[in-house]
């Protein structure tokens, strides 16, 4: 039996948590925990200077992101593995929505990340606030997919420069940019090409014959310890440099209103993508651990790190899929191996910032490239092609635009949403109308595929397969009418509706204004297989009384049964040609 749980127990525990941590404890857990915590530091710690660079802030940036806003999301959300942090998205995402507006690297290009940090985190805690958990509905998975392989693209492509050694435009086309890169190649900086290629080659190598091992911490000691020795910095190498030995303290960050009204919709886009992220991640963790989550505390907890990094001057972060991944496989129980794992970054960003001062910046580009490899998955948009064609155009269309609009890249998701808003409500607006006929199993079945005659001469038959409501209303007029042009001879059109989950006003208008029309010319509209919440609102409007309730049949086949002989000729139901 379960235990009741007292209210106000429930009510501390929706407020906090983690207060559930505090419940009689388990020491092998614990143990799982600490383990997991220093498993997952030493890759949060490059990686966390990495996308800190690929959302065009000083490098050092990316360990305050890792360090307060890991805990608070540890501490307010409800996946135990989610290890919340920077992130390739959503860092990518930051620099597109503030190149616009300001210089990369610039003071007003920081004060921007925070600004998109508070609007993104209280866009999240408004939707757990209010259950909107259900917005992620808005992003199909082909749109996502178009995205995010668009995205892995740019990211890619973003750290070009980089990875060479060159200096690049920022102007408000991506592409040109890249391609006037790829136009002065004989600019490239040799050294940091060589650190670049390394670091790619000893990435993989970890990664394909020692991925237990922390490749990325190992690739970075190795070719820090290499800068140094050869004077990289000296040689016009680009290096993280010095690290403030020390945490941000709280601020409110200043508010301009003229840049935050312009910072709205990609904070949105930011806001939805990276709860994508969160998500995704607990319902891994969740379906292998058997531990349960909820989406709406995840938002709060996810919308609170942002907003704490944005009081700690730092830009947006979300919860990381490949650190949850590795959190889950080193036995994480708890969030306290995420709050482990930040305290190991801020002893990091304390005291071994020295040691990080000659850490190439080629080297982080590396890491980002290979880190953003995983997302590229095109086999999603032909798996979509194969299912839907509307599907996979909204998936091409969302993957052509985000790259054209780069680095605006928040404009081709909300292209993609609109593209499959659209393509959803013209599905609805046509839903599936067929004639159907009495096959030799005793069941109604397309006529058509079935090559199947009408159920009797003066009975012609029509399933709808979906609600009945004012987007379709006209178009199941249309087919009707139709069906009744094409058998003039039928005195009853039956209408199979079993598919038919809701009916509105306007479909109630429509079905009596039909059978009012069809009755003027003799032909009696009757309906079968009604839902119990359809036929409650045929009686409530009058509909049953209307049609009259001999019209009205539980199954199809009581409706045959009683047509066939009202109609006076025998059943046909022809075989399976």
């Amino acid at each position: 039996m379960t235990p009741i749980v007292p209210r106000s127990v429930r009510l501390l525990q929706r407020a906090f948590p983690f207060v559930a941590w505090l419940l009689p404890a388990d020491r092998s857990a614990l143990r799982r925990d600490v383990v997991a915590g220093i498993t997952v530091a030493l890759v949060a710690i490059p990686q966390s200077l990495a996308y800190a660079q690929l959302a065009g802030v000083p490098a050092y940036y990316g360990l305050y992101a890792a360090f307060l806003p890991a805990i608070v999301g540890a501490l307010w959300g409800s996946s135990p593995q989610l290890s919340t942090g920077p992130v390739a998205m959503t860092s990518l995402l930051t620099a597109a929505s503030l190149m616009p507006i300001a210089r990369i690297g610039s003071d007003a290009f920081v004060h921007g990340a925070v600004v998109l940090a508070l609007l993104s985190g209280v866009f999240q805690i408004a939707f757990g606030a209010l259950r909107l958990g259900m917005l992620l509905n808005l992003l199909s998975h082909p749109v996502l997919m178009g995205f995010i392989n668009a995205a892995a693209i740019i990211i890619s492509l973003s750290q070009l420069p980089g990875l060479i050694g060159v200096s690049a435009r920022q102007s408000e086309h991506f592409l040109v940019d890249t391609w006037h890169v790829l136009l002065n190649l004989d600019l490239v900086h040799e050294w940091s090409l060589a650190f670049g290629i390394v670091a790619l080659v000893l990435l993989v190598a970890f990664r394909r014959f020692a991925p237990k091992l922390p490749g990325v911490l190992v690739t970075v000691a190795v070719l820090t310890l290499a800068s140094w020795w050869t004077g990289y910095a000296g040689k016009g190498g680009r290096v993280v440099g010095a690290i403030p030995a020390s945490l941000p303290g709280f601020a409110l960050p200043r508010f301009d209103w003229t840049t935050a009204i312009e910072l709205v919709p990609p904070a949105f886009v930011i806001a939805l993508i990276s709860f994508m992220e969160a998500m995704s991640s607990s319902k891994v963790a969740a379906m292998k651990t058997k531990q349960a989550w909820n989406g709406n505390q995840e938002l709060v907890g996810q919308g609170l790190a942002k907003i704490v990094g944005a009081l700690n001057g730092t830009f947006p972060v979300s919860g990381s899929f490949s650190r949850s991944a590795l959190n889950l496989a080193a036995g994480a129980r708890t969030g306290l191996a995420s709050i482990i794992a930040a305290l190991l970054v801020a002893v990091t960003a304390l005291f071994l910032g020295p040691l990080l001062f000659h850490l190439p910046k080629p080297v982080l580009a590396a890491i980002i490239v290979l880190a953003v490899y995983n997302l590229l998955n095109f086999g999603a948009i032909r798996r979509a092609w194969r299912a839907s064609r509307a599907d996979a155009a909204a998936a091409i269309i969302t993957f052509a635009t985000t790259l054209l609009f780069a680095p605006n890249i928040q404009n081709g998701i909300l292209t993609g949403i609109i593209v499959s808003l659209a393509l959803s409500l013209y599905r609805r607006m046509r839903p599936r109308a067929v004639e159907v006929g009495l096959h030799a199993d005793g069941t109604l079945r397309d006529a058509a595929r079935w090559k199947l005659a009408p159920l009797a001469p003066q009975v012609a038959a029509l399933r709808f397969d979906d609600s009945l409501e004012f987007v379709n209303a006209a178009h199941f007029e249309d087919s009707v009418l139709r069906l009744a042009r094409e058998h003039p001879g039928a005195r009853f059109i039956l209408i199979a509706a079993g598919g038919i989950n809701e009916i509105d006003a306007s479909g109630v208008e429509v079905v009596a204004n039909l059978a009012d029309h069809l009755a003027e010319r003799g032909v009696t509209l009757v309906f079968s297989g009604l839902k119990q919440q359809v036929q409650r609102v045929f009686d409530r409007t009058g509909l049953t009384a209307k049609l009259g309730s001999s019209n009205l049949h539980a199954t199809d086949r009581a409706a045959v049964e009683a047509l066939v002989p009202r109609a006076g000729a025998g059943p046909t139901a022809a075989t399976v040609a």
